[in-house]
């Protein structure tokens, strides 16, 4: 059994290169849908609001490989309308899009609740120094978001890591599709899925300390404000 995973081996490695990727470009994506979303939410004109909470509300009621169906298969049609002939949605890409416009949903709540955690002394301080509102919010009010933040960040990143085994259903070989290629040419699933579940650990460990030491250096700085 041992002998089949070392020789499948890299190609798991492989599959954890993509699976990474996919993961930190959906966590990518998903912050830049809610650094927009959270303060629309909070500060734009209702309707924006209620634009938001719609989004939000929709999305969370959905489950997650519905949605990757529906940016694989709807992407598609949609793409091959617009240029008049076929054009098929890559794996990788319905999955970091699907998997954005998911933790996205879950950012925005996040970022929302860090943003109204912010005193509301700190916007007056800098309308006090003349800051107009958009410097006043990325130069004071943004890092301090981002602080509080931080814990809900973590483990949403973990959320987006472990989803990512869902883009396997849509053929892109990452982690999970690997293991299951690998366990099916030679007949032997448990140790590639030991494997498999080794080495999704292995990346939760390291990103788990990686967060904590994060949020010990900038505790220092949330007990301050």
């Amino acid at each position: 059994m041992f002998g089949a995973v070392a020789l499948y081996f890299p190609q798991m490695l492989f599959g954890l290169a993509v699976t990474l990727a996919v993961a930190a470009g959906s966590l990518l994506l998903g912050l830049i849908i809610a650094m927009v979303g959270a303060p629309a939410s909070l500060y734009g004109p209702k309707v924006v609001q209620h634009l938001v909470d719609g989004y939000v509300g929709l999305i969370r009621g959905l489950p997650e490989l519905l949605v990757i169906f529906l940016i694989f298969y709807g992407g598609t049609v949609a793409l091959t309308k617009l240029f008049g002939h076929y054009v098929e949605v890559s794996g990788f890409m319905a999955g970091v899009v699907a998997l954005s416009v998911v933790a996205g949903a879950y950012l925005v709540e996040i970022l929302r609740g860090a943003l109204v955690a912010v005193p509301v002394g700190q916007w007056e301080a800098a309308r006090a120094l003349g800051l107009r509102p958009l410097p006043a919010f990325r130069r004071v009010i943004l890092p301090q978001m981002i602080i509080r933040a931080l814990p809900g960040l973590g483990n949403q990143w973990l959320v987006i890591l472990k989803d990512s085994a869902l883009v396997s259903i849509v053929g892109l070989e990452e982690l999970m599709r690997k293991s299951l290629i690998a366990a099916g040419a030679t007949h032997q699933p448990l140790g590639f899925y030991l494997a498999a579940a080794a080495l999704y650990i292995g990346v939760t460990a390291v990103s788990t300390v990686f967060i904590s030491h994060a949020e010990a250096r900038l505790a220092p700085q949330r007990r301050e404000r």
